[in-house]
């Protein structure tokens, strides 16, 4: 895969990277749905004896939520999530990235990224602060 600058996100991630801007989790989803429709496994969830799947409407709903966290733009062009408060931040203060601001340690916009990524936009942050984004690019990325 080639790599391309404007994959470098705000925080430190590269969109590259995301299963939301590869796309592969929503479209076997996708699939998934349309495969289950065509067998019509609603009807053989509701009729078969296995506790598994009393929830299949459930999990089907699931599906369909996987289907639609895609993104067809990277960060940079408007793409990831629209309510993203670090992309309006740097955007803001006229940087590249948190990388260029002197408080990314300690910001709490980028707190909501630990849950999923742990430490790893920080990781990357200080290696593009230290070594610049195109040979961050071809070392080795957290995710």
């Amino acid at each position: 895969m080639e790599l391309r600058s404007e994959l470098v996100s705000y925080c430190g991630l590269y969109c590259g990277d995301c299963h939301g801007y590869a796309g592969t989790i929503a479209d076997l989803a996708r699939d998934l749905r349309k495969e289950l429709r065509r067998y019509k496994f609603d009807r053989f969830a509701a009729a078969v004896p296995f506790k598994e799947f009393k929830n299949y409407s459930q999990c089907y709903e699931t599906l369909g939520a996987m289907v639609k966290f895609r993104c067809r733009r990277a960060c940079r062009g408007g793409g990831g999530p629209p309510f993203c408060r670090i992309r309006e931040c740097c955007r803001n203060k006229d940087i590249h990235g948190c990388w260029e601001c002197d408080e990314f340690e300690e910001c709490d916009l980028l707190k909501f990224l630990q849950p999923v990524h742990e430490d790893a936009h920080l990781k990357n942050l200080r290696r593009i602060r230290k070594v610049g984004v195109e040979r961050w690019m071809v070392d080795k990325r957290f995710w």
